[in-house]
């Protein structure tokens, strides 16, 4: 198997002739006249509950709340046991028996019928152009109404669709209306509630480029030659098709115009010499203009941007990115942004996939769904590899009412959207058709996973398609793995060795790996390895040491991905804590959030975030002390002192006192030859220092932590200072409290007080403790560990904006941030 192919557009020199240059003028001057794309982002009415004949235009919405979308109704809470309590056996758990469970999807008020509503205005000039309405994610099973009329509906949550609403619309005002039913027992985390992607309006003449009709690959891509081919679906059988690709400075690099239209589709091969090659290090994008003709006029204009890049699956030797044997430093993301729900928001991705980079991550699984578009066009800019999923079910059910009740009907409908909308992103590498599904056994099963694989690959040959299997024995007896074009191990390490035996790929994904559990600032004595351990508290040791009954510790993903070739990478379940899945204690009340994340729900790093980061990031400096060093109580008593670093051998020093050099060995522990560990050192309030020396021996690095006095000040760091007054823009600020030498406090759990003014607003608040009942968009909420991140949104208007955060007893903390 050789998957060399790559999204997107090439680029070669060539001379433009100055009468088509002034007409590429003249087309960009009347693009808005040729194709519009409308946002229906404000000005919506909401309301839940199951309304009689509220899809008509004369239904009185007057009362109903004004939103705006993206939006997410259950957000807002409150928190609740009963909303989610069930009593049922997780199988993928390994469980046999039925118990009670509560949190698994957040404990928010998510189940239920609601309605939008929104009226638009469709111009003479445009009342008889194509018209589409696009929706890009409904929670959940949509239906659609337009001037009273159901024009149509979907299942699926999670999936990109479109209507056609030409014949529809009417001149003037138009009235759409949408319903949405989240029913219980339908998700294994929390799905959110609502219209809470983009929906857009796409007006195009009647004779244009198809709906994602649009298909760049890059079959060849070498440093000094790329091959560009782009595919192209036009909706009538003549015309002409100019494409022009542009560089990262928007200069013309080349273009090609073709005739031949064969079906419906033009097929354009376009060369770019010394391209800029596509990688995580270097996220290089160009852009493709498409225009259509006939007869000499503009008929459909669209833009892509796109990377050159090549990709390869080889025996033995992985996966191969432009021509360099490239791991997957991974990580699964669920798709709910914390405090903000799961209404999209691109300051909130873009902080997260920013914390990602920071860590060395290289690559992100879409967990276990259709990615948000705007969380591909950053991973393209930024730099990640992606692995898109589609499905946590198939046919057979997780839960009751999960995917199951529509795999036949929908899922092909639903795999052809995903590609189709997101097959030109140069970060996507490969398809994944599932996670753990119950289908993994029996022969029907694998019949399953070759209809949806040979799917992906007639939407999209060039990429590879893999399954999330946690049932390794029985996809090894059924041939289902060995169908996959990538065999994908959820866990399972103790049998990655038999499973590539009898694999035939000569490789191995971790395409889900770990399942550490660590509550941020959280320490628990005796430090000891734990599985499933539980604590009066409900919180899990940050001395990362605890795990899950089918799951593991870091370090042995650690020894398989630098040990073994076949061993092409790893997603880490998860980079973020998430909202629902509050295991181990999904059995108890108030737990209602993870615990995976190597960063919380806030978006603080926990200390795991630093092993990873010693390992994957290979530029940075990592030196980090483990656990903090106020321990009233525990004078004299052991107090193991873990430092995560990326130099192999470092000295502790306690109050000046020497505890002795570690160096990493591959002899002892697995965590001895990641971790440097000092397990018998006895507290005594003050400091700690480490001092990290290079190869040689040499002291390069030093940190120290010190004993915190009383909280006596609020103190504010924002992630930006200046934010776009856009209304939507958003930023986020760590809030902690130090004592009067100015040493962090990170036991403080005082309550704080925020207040915004100026041109911004409070948008929420988080301090990433899965127990915390407190709402998120109060202004109002106790810090967790000494922490807690307040979100600052911008209005419309430029201007200055003023943040207050005030607590009892503490020194008022003050930031002036601008919005422009």
């Amino acid at each position: 198997m050789n998957y060399n192919i790559q999204h997107m557009r090439i680029s070669t020199t060539t001379k433009i002739s100055l009468f088509f240059f002034c007409m590429l003028l003249f087309n960009l001057s009347t693009h808005s006249q040729i194709r519009k794309v409308i946002l229906l982002e404000n000005n919506w009415k909401f309301q839940k509950g199951n309304f009689k004949n509220a899809e008509q235009i004369n239904f009185n919405d007057h009362s109903w709340e004004n939103v705006s979308i993206p939006h997410d109704w259950a957000i807002y809470g409150p928190f609740n046991k009963n909303i989610d309590l069930q009593k049922v056996a997780i199988v993928q758990n390994g469980e046999k028996t039925a118990t009670e469970k509560t949190g698994r999807t957040g404990a928010l008020p998510h189940i239920g019928t609601a309605w939008y509503r929104k009226d638009f205005s469709i111009s003479k000039n445009d009342i008889n152009k194509k018209i589409l309405l696009q929706f890009d994610g409904a929670m959940s099973e949509p239906e659609v109404f337009l001037n009273g009329k159901k024009i149509g509906e979907w299942k699926y949550g999670y999936s990109y669709f479109y209507f056609d609403i030409s014949s529809q619309v009417r001149l003037g005002e138009n009235t759409l209306a949408v319903k949405l039913r989240n029913k219980e027992f339908a998700s294994r985390w929390y799905p959110g509630a609502g219209l809470y992607r983009k929906v857009t309006l796409t007006i195009k003449n009647n004779e244009s480029i198809k709906h994602w009709g649009t298909f760049i690959t890059t079959p060849i891509a070498t440093k000094d030659l790329a091959k560009v081919t782009i595919k192209t679906k036009v909706n009538v059988e003549q015309g002409k098709l100019v494409t022009t690709i542009y560089d990262h400075e928007n200069k013309v690099i080349t273009q090609k115009t073709t005739s031949e239209l064969f079906n419906g589709e033009f097929d354009q091969n376009l060369a770019v010499d010394n391209p800029n090659l596509w990688s995580p290090e270097n996220p290089y994008l160009y852009t493709a203009k498409t225009q259509f003709f006939i007869n000499d006029s503009l008929k459909d204009e669209i833009s892509t941007k796109f990377g050159i890049r090549e990709i390869k699956f080889e025996r033995e030797k992985g996966f191969s990115l432009n021509g360099k044997v490239t791991k997957f430093k991974g990580v699964c993301l669920h798709h709910d942004l914390g405090p903000l729900g799961t209404a999209i928001n691109k300051a909130a991705l873009k902080r997260q996939l920013t914390i990602l980079k920071d860590m060395g991550v290289n690559a992100i699984r879409s967990s276990h769904n259709m990615p948000s578009l705007e969380q591909l066009q950053l991973c393209d800019e930024m730099g990640f590899l992606f692995l898109a999923e589609s499905f946590d079910e198939w046919k057979k059910p997780k839960v009751k009412n999960g995917y199951n009740r529509f795999f036949d009907d929908y899922a092909e409908r639903d795999v052809v959207n995903l590609v189709r909308a997101t097959r030109n992103h140069p970060c996507i590498v490969m398809w994944s058709s599932g996670n753990e599904v119950p289908d993994q056994w029996g022969a029907e099963g694998v019949k399953r996973a070759k209809w949806l694989q040979d799917i992906f690959h007639r939407e999209d040959p060039t990429r590879p398609v893999t399954v999330g299997m946690d049932q390794v024995k029985a996809v090894m007896a059924s041939g289902f793995g060995a169908i996959m074009d990538i065999p994908g191990l959820n866990y399972r390490v103790h049998l990655y060795e038999e499973a590539n035996e009898r694999f035939p790929q000569g490789f191995l994904l971790g395409s889900e790996t770990a399942s550490t559990v660590s509550s941020r600032g959280i320490y628990k004595f005796p430090v000891e390895k734990g599985v499933m351990k539980q604590y009066d508290d409900f919180q899990s040791s940050s001395y990362d040491l605890e795990y899950c009954s089918w799951s593991n510790l870091p370090e042995d993903d650690f020894i398989l991905q630098d040990d073994k070739p076949w061993v092409i990478g790893e997603f880490v379940w998860t980079g973020f804590d998430y909202l629902g899945e509050p295991t181990p204690y999904d059995e108890k009340w108030p737990s209602r959030s993870s615990y995976f994340g190597m960063i919380d729900l806030a978006g603080i790093p926990k200390d795991r975030y630093y092993l990873y980061k010693s390992r994957w990031n290979t530029t940075d400096e990592t030196l980090h002390i483990l656990p903090h060093w106020n321990w009233k109580g525990r004078e004299g008593k052991k107090t193991p002192v873990f430092v995560y670093t990326n130099y192999d051998s470092a000295e502790l020093f306690v109050n000046g006192k020497s505890m002795g050099k570690q160096t990493k060995t591959k002899t002892g522990t697995p965590q001895e030859r990641y971790r440097l560990m000092w397990n018998d050192v006895v507290y005594e309030p003050g400091t700690v220092k480490v001092v990290a020396f290079d190869k040689k021996g040499k002291p390069v690095a030093e940190k120290e932590i010190k004993t915190a006095g009383k909280p006596y000040k609020v103190v504010l760091n924002p992630d930006r200072k200046t934010i776009k007054a856009n209304g939507k823009d958003i930023s986020f600020v760590t809030v902690s409290v130090v004592d009067k030498n100015g040493i962090p406090c990170p036991t403080a759990t005082n309550q704080l007080n925020f207040k915004v003014s100026g041109k911004g607003s409070f948008r929420a608040v988080c301090n990433g403790d899965a127990t915390s009942l407190e709402l998120f968009h109060k202004p109002t909420m106790k810090l967790f560990s000494g922490k807690l991140v307040v979100l600052v949104q911008s209005t419309k208007e430029e201007g200055e904006i003023e943040l207050a955060v005030k607590g009892k007893g503490l020194k008022t903390g003050k930031l002036k941030l601008s919005a422009k």
